[in-house]
């Protein structure tokens, strides 16, 4: 009986002992032994006042206790303690350059943008006949002026969209519009000029008197200053014509004949003969 239940208590042996065998790595399930760190605290990390007095030494602080993610690089810390804001009212004074450029942003001080009726206050642009007459110092000083005024306005339009004023718009496009006006005539006359000094250009070229190599005068005249005693060709002619032009009237005017001279009593008057003058009349008054 002993001998007959041998094989089958071996073979429940085996079963048994095969059942206890590990799985293999492969097929082994991922299951986390600890969701946190038992370790205990070995160091006192903060020295300053009011720090805590224990540090979790856990590598894996921070990571997920299911999926197992954390932080993608190691976070630091330091021992000193965050430094405090220094209260607006111990702060010294900021001192500022009257004479900075931004001031001409705004058209004051005190205010970021003026009132519609201030901003209405304008005059027409300068057209391009006015201009003309105008030197190249006084376009450059009027261009960077209209630059200027340029930035007032938008800074000014900026503002009002910011607070959302909800007025002044209507008026400072029109300021806007004269402004970009004056600054297109600018442009007409340079162009003007430019297109002229072309021209300039080209007629030297063919001039022998002018050199455009930049070596030596620019202008050398082949004829120098005349005589003034000498006369010119055409002040010979013009000479001639009025010499012959006032011969021509002496021969045609009549003569004048000539009489004695009358005596003294003939030529002066009588004065009693002579009626006395009405008075003047009185000029109004005002």
């Amino acid at each position: 009986m002993a001998s007959g239940l041998r094989p089958s208590i071996g073979a429940f042996g085996r079963i048994t002992a095969a059942s206890t065998t590990p799985t293999p790595l492969p097929f082994r399930p991922l299951t986390q032994t600890a969701s946190l760190s038992t370790t205990p605290a070995l160091l006192k990390r903060h020295k300053y006042r009011g720090a805590r007095v224990t540090r979790d030494n856990s590598k894996h602080r921070g990571e997920s206790a299911i999926r197992r993610t954390g932080t993608r690089w190691r976070l630091s810390m330091s021992d000193e303690p965050l430094p405090r804001p220094v209260p607006l009212s111990e702060l010294p004074p900021i001192e500022t350059d009257p004479d900075h450029g931004l001031w001409d942003f705004f058209p004051d001080r005190k205010r970021v943008a003026v009132a519609p009726a201030e901003d209405a206050k304008h005059g027409r642009s300068w057209t391009v006949e006015e201009l003309r007459h105008k030197s190249w110092d006084d376009l450059h000083r009027l261009w960077w002026v209209c630059v200027k005024e340029r930035n007032r306005i938008a800074t000014a339009s900026w503002e009002r969209t910011k607070y959302e004023l909800g007025f002044g718009d209507a008026e400072s496009q029109n300021r806007d519009k004269q402004v970009r006006g004056t600054m297109r005539s600018i442009k007409h006359v340079l162009t003007e000029r430019f297109y002229a000094w072309e021209d300039a250009v080209k007629v030297a070229e063919n001039d022998p008197e002018v050199d455009l190599t930049g070596h030596g005068p620019a202008f050398t005249p082949t004829q120098y200053l005349e005589n003034p005693d000498v006369a010119t060709e055409g002040e010979q002619k013009v000479a001639e014509a009025v010499e012959e032009t006032t011969e021509k009237g002496a021969e045609k005017a009549e003569p004048v004949s000539v009489s004695e001279p009358a005596s003294a009593s003939e030529s002066s008057p009588d004065p009693t003969a002579i009626p006395p003058s009405k008075p003047a009349p009185e000029a109004p008054r005002l």
